[in-house]
């Protein structure tokens, strides 16, 4: 049957099982949006209030179900406003697809009216990208774009489609996905001469990112950590990927990680990287990191294989086929002197606040923690003290429950992103964990929240700062807080109000549990506004340049 683009990029969403896309309308799309209208009872289209928390929206999607997410943007500044949130997927390895409009064939590379180069922009952070300059073209790009966004590491793909290519008739024919090729085995090589260190380590410690979630892997892991008997850090990426109220859990490792983490590593002599890539957050000083170690790191990019860290032996292929070989290698071998030199690590050095009846934002973290025990939920955060605070004060048993930008550290991220999650997880509660300053980012996706229904318990910690900056600036800048302190404006409960959002401030420690209750309960968009002090700082913290085992503990 002949098509028209448009009709032809609906037709292959639908192929991918598409049902909803998050997006705003502009002159080059206006096809596509007509498109778009014809097949809205199969389609779901959400208008977010600007383009940027569309490509968070869609990340949040992604992250929360497991799918690939997809979002839709106009040319020139449209594209361009998808940028920061498709560089954010691609550093957390998150499968996307971002479709942006352009100007006509005829008019590219003139400097039209809201021309812009977005496949030159993107190309960096982008797995690949597409620009369709032949309506034949298009069918095949976007069928691929699917496929690679998922294939191996997952990440965001870029489709830019010319106006007149989406109003151009062209003949389509309904094929099915292209099938997502299976990772290569690791190489059994590999897998023996990393089980030969395992077994004779006496002090292993596995360490697991984001791509145990990614390959669904968390179960192996599991089993895998228990057979071996040896304590489990995970980067921010990883939560949830083993469960926090595991006894072998140590907690998160890096800038911000447990004590208990950084010195385990520190004192380790096998340090086996599951699905991680050595950020510098988690490494720190890489002359100092895990210096008595040997270094075994799976992970299905080789090319991540001795980037930062070197290896002293490497297993490349998919961490779920990986750790099921490897725990197949294992020889019984008795660890408890290690496990309970850990144990008293984490004992002695547990996560502590003040108790001295002052709102602070680790207790109402805490509370919101026990709030959602025994419920389905995902905790969403943006980007700063809150984000860490979220880290340590709420437990992750199950993957896919905690979101947040960790490679790129995007403030404004989490409001989009957890309306996202919301729409993919409509049964979860989704609670988004922000700061004043990120709030004042994305505030207007709130608009985007109420009219779509989707109902996101947004909690405020509001300490009238830049946090995160504040305390850097406190800690290695002489205390020059170089405009890193917030004014009252505006009122968020007023904002909130405006919105049609329901509005709860807590300025006490008493009320915390009474409106995270409410808000929950009301399953509609809320937002809880936490009156916290100024000067509350995220602790452990490692000093920019030092080891990880050089922890200041308050």
């Amino acid at each position: 049957m002949r098509l028209t683009g448009s009709e032809i990029l609906i037709e292959c969403l639908k192929e991918q099982g598409v049902d909803v896309l998050f997006g705003y309308p502009g002159g080059a799309v206006l096809n596509i949006y007509d498109a778009l209208y014809k097949h809205q009872d199969e389609i779901r289209h959400i208008r977010t209030a600007h383009e940027q928390a569309a490509a968070h929206a869609a990340d949040g999607y992604a992250r929360a179900t497991g799918r690939t997410g997809v979002c839709l943007a106009t040319s020139g500044p449209g594209a361009t406003n998808l940028v920061t949130g498709i560089a954010t997927a691609y550093m957390d390895s998150v499968p996307m697809v971002a479709i942006t409009g352009n100007v006509s064939v005829p008019l590219l590379g003139k400097d039209s009216f809201q021309e812009v180069d977005i496949a030159g922009i993107t190309m960096p952070i982008t797995k690949h990208n597409y620009i369709v300059k032949d309506i034949l073209e298009l069918a095949p790009a976007i069928r691929n774009s699917f496929r690679i966004a998922r294939q191996g590491r997952p990440g965001p793909v870029l489709i830019d489609i010319p106006k007149d290519i989406t109003a151009q008739l062209a003949e389509y024919e309904p094929k099915a996905p292209l099938p997502i090729k299976s990772p290569k085995k690791p190489l059994q090589e590999d897998l023996e001469k990393a089980a030969a260190l395992i077994n004779s380590s006496k002090r292993p410690l596995i360490y697991a990112g984001g791509g145990v979630i990614s390959s669904e892997a968390s179960a192996e892991l599991l089993a895998f950590a228990e057979k071996l008997g040896a304590p489990v850090a995970l980067s921010s990426m990883g939560l949830g990927g083993f469960p926090g109220s595991h006894r072998l859990f140590a907690g998160m490792l890096g800038m911000h990680g447990t004590a208990a983490s950084n010195y385990a590593a520190t004192e380790c002599d096998v340090f086996l990287a599951v699905g991680a890539r050595f950020s510098d957050r988690a490494v720190s000083d890489i002359s100092r990191f895990a210096p008595g170690a040997k270094v075994i790191h799976v992970d299905i990019d080789p090319a991540e294989i001795n980037k930062n860290v070197k290896a002293a032996q490497s297993v490349v292929g998919d961490t779920k086929d990986a750790l099921k070989a490897l725990g197949e290698l294992l020889e019984p071998v008795s660890r408890a002197d290690w496990l309970e030199h850990v144990e008293d690590m984490k004992e002695r050095y547990s996560l502590k606040f003040p108790s001295d009846g002052v709102l602070r934002p680790q207790y109402i973290l805490s509370r919101i923690n026990c709030a959602l025990r025994g419920k389905d939920a995902v905790i969403v955060t943006e980007v700063g003290q809150h984000q860490m605070w979220a880290c340590h004060c709420i437990q992750y048993n199950k993957p896919r429950t905690f979101i947040s930008s960790g490679g790129l550290g995007t403030m404004g991220y989490g409001l989009g992103a957890a309306i996202g999650a919301s729409i993919g997880c409509p049964e979860k509660i989704v609670v988004n964990i922000a700061g004043d300053g990120c709030f004042r980012m994305n505030s207007i996706e709130l608009a985007t929240a109420v009219e779509y229904d989707a109902p996101v318990v947004e909690v405020i910690i509001n300490n009238h700062a830049l946090g995160m900056v504040r305390q850097w600036q406190e800690m290695f800048y002489g205390k020059r807080y170089s405009h890193t302190q917030l004014s009252k404006i505006p009122d968020f409960i007023k904002l909130a109000q405006a919105y049609q959002a329901e509005a709860i401030n807590v300025s006490k420690p008493e009320e915390v549990d009474d409106a995270i209750l409410r808000a929950i309960s009301l399953r509609k968009p809320v937002v809880v506004n936490c009156e916290v002090g100024f000067d509350d700082n995220v602790f452990p913290m490692v000093p920019p340049g030092a080891g990880i085992d050089q922890v200041v503990l308050e």
